[in-house]
């Protein structure tokens, strides 16, 4: 349990990432994929019947006793907050409406946002089109974890209490790396927030807000959903830096397993990924890819070669454009 990590810094890699050149390739060979560059109309039925779900459970859990109310904001609400994390993620793609309604997908993104708790879909959308443009970029992509993560966590101890710790470390990690001035948005997403917040604590009580935060602090953190996290990016195989996970759990996760192919095609609705894989299968049949997030969370505690360091990252060159 004390075994201490080989890698002593992050794999720094001076080549682009790979995503452009291979969208460009696959566009050339495969036009029919522009097809699929549309709005997924139904995400926004999903996302109204997922914040009822929850809306419902706040009812449920206000007279039930504590252990219950925590048996079943990890059991439930965690599967659900951190399902509509990731439906936030498709909004801010503008998977919802489309690009040529920017703002409704904000506003839209607000809403999701709801059950969670916490502020998050106005500053994730900012942060995460940073990490599509310059993925690994140095001091812009806040995917990337810090220093100090990378030298802190590196036993396997260490590196399980860094997997329960994730969703700090996602709140703080902007502060550290990238701090961005705060846009009214952001104000709007947190006023409106905390009036959530307060209307089911008024309405429910204690119980109902425990369970709201609980689920989405679990759900974020040490949770078989949460291999997601170190699936997609962290380097399980030198030379690669983005991994694809195809299995069960994408039916909750609205398929940010195709992770290689949504950095390829990040205009395209999470629904319409698979189609992607299987019309450009000679670029992806061959990739590395997964097929268990519980088996990467366990792999990256008990593998003393991997830690927070085993990510590539790069010194961006020339004008860097942030939202």
């Amino acid at each position: 349990m004390g075994n201490t990590v080989a890698r002593e810094d992050f794999e720094w890699v001076y080549t682009d990432q790979p995503h452009a050149d291979r969208r460009k390739e696959i566009l050339a060979k495969h036009p029919e994929i522009k097809a699929l560059m549309k709005p997924d109309y139904n995400l926004v039925w999903v996302v109204v019947l997922m914040v009822l779900a929850q809306l419902t459970a706040f009812y449920l859990v206000k007279d039930l006793d504590w252990k219950w109310v925590v048996f079943w904001a990890y059991v439930f609400g965690s599967c659900i907050s951190h399902s509509m994390t990731l439906a936030i993620h498709e909004i801010s793609h503008n998977s919802a409406f489309g690009n040529s309604k920017a703002m409704w997908n904000r506003w839209f993104g607000i809403f999701a946002n709801l059950p969670l708790g916490l502020p998050y879909s106005i500053s994730f959308k900012r942060y995460h089109m940073d990490h599509h443009r310059y993925l690994g970029g140095d001091g812009i992509d806040v995917d990337i974890p810090t220093n100090f993560e990378g030298w802190f966590f590196c036993t396997r101890f260490r590196k399980f209490i860094w997997i329960v710790l994730q969703p700090f470390f996602y709140a703080i990690r902007p502060l550290c790396i990238n701090p961005k001035p705060i846009t009214r948005l952001e104000i709007i997403n947190l006023l409106a927030q905390l009036f959530f917040d307060v209307v089911i604590y008024y309405l429910w009580g204690v119980k109902s807000t425990f369970y709201m935060l609980a689920g989405s602090v679990l759900g974020l953190g040490l949770h078989p959903i949460s291999g997601h996290f170190i699936a997609e990016h962290y380097m399980f195989l030198k030379g690669h830096e983005t991994y694809s996970y195809y299995g069960p759990l994408n039916l909750l996760t609205f398929n940010v397993g195709y992770h290689n192919e949504h950095h390829d095609f990040p205009n395209i609705p999470g629904k319409s990924l698979p189609l992607v894989k299987k019309i450009a299968a000679e670029y992806y049949d061959n990739l590395p890819q997964y097929n268990s997030w519980i088996k990467v969370l366990y792999d990256f505690v008990m593998d003393d070669t991997i830690s927070p360091y085993s990510r590539m990252k790069r010194k961006l060159k020339g004008e860097v454009k942030q939202d």
